[in-house]
Order: C-alpha cells, then sequence, then structure tokens
C-alpha cells in the first residue's frame, strides 16, 4: 500500500513539474515566435528598399562605371551589388532577430553562437573593404601604367600593367588577412624577403645586363616628342628619310634601303634635319 502511495506521489509530480515548465515556456516560446515574425517581416521590407533604392538613383550603373561589378565578379560575385547588398541586410537581420528570440526561450548556445559572429563581422566587413579599394586601385594603376607605357612606345606595357596591378591586389590581401586578425607575422617576413630580392634583382638586371636597353627605351621615348615619321634626318653617317620607331631602334629609309639605328645614337650624335 505504501509503496502504491510512493508511485502515484512520484508520478503526480513529474506531471505537475512538466506541466508548470510547459506553463511557463509557452509565453517564451510565443514571444520568440512574435519576435522571429516580426524580425522577418522588417528584413523583407528593409531589403525592398534597399533594393528600390539602388533601382531609382542608378546606384547599379555607377558601380559598374567605377569598376565595382567588375571586380565583384572576379572575387565569383555575378549578381547586381544592389541586389546583393539586400540580401546581405536580410540575412543579417534574420540571424540578429533569431538571437533575440533564442534569448527569448533560454537558448544560450545559439545566442552566444549569433553574438559571437556579430562580434567579428566589423573585422570581416573591414578587410572586405580593404580588398575592393585595393583591387580599384591595382585596376586604376594597372590601365595606367599600361597606357604611359603604350605612349612610350613600349610593346611590353600591358605586362607592366598587370605586373604592377597584381603587386597591388597582393598587398591589399595582406592587409585583409590583417583585419581578420590573423597572424601574419611569418608571412610579412617572407614577403618583405621575397620582395628585397625581387627589388635587388631589378636594380641589378637594370644597373649591368640590361643598361644598354634602358638607354635605348628612354631615348626612344624623347625621338618621339622630337621626330616624326617622313621627317628627313641625318645622324652620323646615316641620312634619309624617318620610317618608324621601335622600342629599341629607329629606322631610316635611304634609297629603298632600311637603315636600323639604335635609338642611343640620338644622345650621342648629332641628329640634323
Amino acid at each position: 500500500m505504501d509503496s502504491t502511495f510512493s508511485l502515484q506521489t512520484a508520478f503526480t509530480d513529474v506531471l505537475q513539474s512538466l506541466s508548470e515548465s510547459f506553463s511557463s515556456f509557452m509565453p517564451r516560446a510565443l514571444t520568440a515566435l512574435v519576435v522571429f515574425l516580426v524580425g522577418l517581416l522588417l528584413a523583407k521590407v528593409i531589403s525592398k528598399i534597399i533594393r528600390t533604392a539602388f533601382e531609382r538613383l542608378k546606384i547599379d550603373d555607377l558601380l559598374v562605371n567605377v569598376g565595382l561589378t567588375d571586380i565583384l565578379k572576379k572575387l565569383g560575385l555575378h549578381e547586381k551589388p544592389g541586389f546583393m547588398l539586400s540580401r546581405l541586410v536580410y540575412y543579417l537581420l534574420i540571424l540578429l532577430f533569431t538571437q533575440s528570440a533564442a534569448n527569448a526561450v533560454g537558448l544560450n548556445a545559439i545566442s552566444g553562437s549569433i553574438t559571437a559572429f556579430f562580434n567579428y563581422l566589423p573585422h570581416f566587413v573591414a578587410a572586405s573593404i580593404v580588398l575592393i579599394i585595393g583591387m580599384l586601385i591595382a585596376q586604376f594603376a594597372g590601365g595606367a601604367v599600361s597606357r604611359s607605357a603604350k605612349d612610350s612606345g613600349i610593346e611590353f606595357g600591358p605586362i607592366l600593367g598587370r605586373i604592377v596591378s597584381s603587386l597591388i591586389v597582393f598587398l591589399a590581401g595582406l592587409m585583409a588577412v590583417t583585419q581578420l586578425r590573423i597572424d601574419t607575422e611569418i608571412i610579412h617576413s617572407v614577403v618583405l624577403i621575397l620582395l628585397a630580392g625581387a627589388a635587388l634583382a631589378l636594380a641589378l638586371t637594370f644597373g649591368l645586363g640590361t643598361r644598354e636597353i634602358t638607354r635605348n627605351l628612354v631615348a626612344g621615348f624623347y625621338i618621339r616628342k622630337l621626330f616624326e615619321v617622313g621627317e628627313e634626318l641625318e645622324i652620323g653617317a646615316a641620312k634619309g628619310h624617318l620610317a618608324g620607331i621601335s622600342p629599341l631602334h629607329t629606322l631610316m629609309e635611304n634609297d629603298g634601303k632600311i637603315i636600323s639605328i639604335p635609338n642611343s645614337d640620338f644622345l650621342e650624335k648629332t641628329a640634323r634635319q
């Protein structure tokens, strides 16, 4: 009899405990559901506002003109910037209201994970901005170098432009990694050694091995500024009409024959028109 009574009492206590737990959980669960639904609605409204603003103000077209869209495509992002920003804000708001809902029902593990994500998010945003700005600068600098080299008659101008662009992107990538709070001390040391070695190699190459080539390249730039194709010139023992100017040599035509003269001769000899 006593044993039966004890079992009934234990069973009653369990049911009462479950009932109290359920009664206290339901208001919190309802609150969490309302918070999540409000967040979902607000996220959709704000996302729509962002897309509409980008369309009416033609911000997407402006970003295409400044080259940002091309950079995003290189990063694997092929949608319009306005659409991507609206989706990003949408999911961030969903996460934010999910955190509030998790707090309401006492899911501290989920809430803590989302909090850690939002704490790290500014570093990721800063790294993304640094990388995108670096790629914009690299694109502009590479184009400027290529155009300047082309105007100077240097045939490998596009290669120089790509080299300059790649170096800037590489440095921007290092700065972006630093913003992510990743230890890059070893990487910085290796990069400094590599850059120092490359600079020394270039200095020796241009100072010793390609000194004459450099002289001819520089002289060719000034020859194009001073003379035009078709002019009659006399330089040293050579005389004829200017047929063309390559990066290293000046071509003169005399009696149907082409005479090739190193551009550096114009720095050492007197040219007569």
